[in-house]
């Protein structure tokens, strides 16, 4: 598989998580020669918050996770995640999968079932063969280790290209705290809540109550911005756990929650650069909308525009498309109070063309690995960020034969 060119160097060195140790292995659910199963397992006093899909069809694994999250617990954790079959759309084998899962690893890690959150991302509608991931959970907590959150990153995988992670350290009275996170994602990507996988780990103190706040906050301007094809997963599921090794609390501490913002942020456009074909990763900024949502719905409107996106990746500065995707949003908009830019420079004011500008200044633009696309509606106060690829002939090489 070629690796996204939008892709980093190399994956962040991860700092440990004390309170929480991790394994990889393969259980051979659909890929050969590779891991494809992870295990977390928390120590007593973790706390676990979340946000899930809300999609009308999502999978007996999100349904499962989020019926147990939201209660307190001074007992430890576990997060199982399998990649190659979604265990969506499976019926009541789906259900089925889940609980025999949830059933073995509460008996491999001494836990109540109630603390165990699974999750599984890839084939839709095929029954997931759960005895291979139970056959491989002694080998997985023997290997449990603190140092392979990185091994982990690559067994969630699906058509991805590259591993995710990202991370943050903050001083809190003196004391480091440290957040280190891993995300799943390529395709199937606008999020109605979180994206795809994703799992952030942290060893501050902190109540359940207050970290699913910072965790539902940090999504809503990070991961649901996202968009790589406008369809959102039926397996989408974000985990948050706090072990409170550190001893340190952040219990209302706003740095610790920029922090978990910004490794948020961090995985969120990861799994944009990694999207599906990609070869340019665009920023569509939306100010002067009559509200936020306005502002929001213009820039999904633009950065899910198959014809902005097919512009975008034929590298043609085709400010028409942009006017267009505006146009057909069904937020307010006026068209002779539009201003368009890419990057820096001016291309369309007041209605129509700039007369300043240039064919080969826009153009320039669009060769750019990164992109910005900003556009003032002329209206109001409402602003909003959206972030996401071009789409390209990779995009439908690798969807048309996805199950094969």
């Amino acid at each position: 598989m070629t690796v996204s060119p939008l892709a980093p160097a190399a994956f962040p060195e991860l700092p440990v998580i004390e309170g929480v140790r991790f394994a990889a292995v393969a259980a051979g659910i659909k890929y050969k020669g590779r891991d494809d199963v992870m295990l977390a397992l928390l120590d007593p006093g973790s706390v676990v918050a979340g946000v899930f899909t809300r999609s009308a069809t999502r999978s007996a694994p999100v349904l499962d996770c989020q019926a147990k999250l939201g209660t307190d617990s001074d007992q430890g954790a576990a997060f199982l995640v399998n990649s190659g079959n979604s265990n969506a759309f499976t019926g009541k084998a789906g259900d089925g999968s889940v609980a025999a899962i949830c059933k073995a690893v509460a008996e491999a890690t001494k836990l109540p079932e109630t603390r165990i959150f699974t999750s599984s991302t890839g084939v839709i509608g095929q029954p997931l063969p759960h005895d291979r991931i139970i056959a491989k959970l002694d080998e997985a907590v023997s290997a449990l280790s603190r140092h392979d959150l990185a091994a982990s990153a690559k067994a969630i995988m699906t058509t991805d290209t590259f591993p995710k992670g990202a991370a943050r350290e903050i001083m809190v009275d003196g004391k480091p705290v440290k957040i280190a996170g891993v995300a799943k994602g390529s395709g199937m990507i606008a999020p109605d809540m979180a994206t795809m996988l994703v799992y952030v780990f942290t060893d501050a103190k902190i109540s359940r109550a207050a970290l699913q706040e910072i965790v539902s906050n940090a999504n809503a301007r990070t991961f649901n911005n996202i968009t790589v094809d406008s369809d959102t997963s039926t397996s989408d599921t974000l985990l948050m756990a706090a072990t409170g090794a550190s001893g340190v609390s952040v219990e209302g501490n706003a740095d610790f929650a920029t922090a978990v913002e910004d490794v948020f942020r961090d995985l969120a456009h990861l799994v944009v650069k990694d999207g599906e074909g990609a070869t340019k990763f665009v920023t569509v900024n939306v100010t002067g909308a009559a509200t936020d949502e306005d502002a929001r719905t213009h820039a999904l409107s633009i950065a899910n525009s198959p014809l902005v996106k097919t512009a975008i990746a034929g590298e043609d500065p085709n400010w028409g498309r942009i006017v267009m995707a505006v146009g057909k949003s069904g937020a307010k908009a006026d068209r002779d109070a539009l201003t368009i830019r890419f990057g820096n420079i001016l291309v369309a004011e007041k209605g129509w063309v700039s007369p300043d500008y240039q064919e080969e200044q826009g153009a320039a633009v669009m060769k750019q690995p990164e992109i910005s696309i900003d556009v003032d509606i002329g209206l109001g106060h409402g602003a909003a960020t959206v972030w996401t690829c071009d789409l390209t002939h990779g995009y439908i090489s690798i969807n048309a034969d996805y199950r094969s």
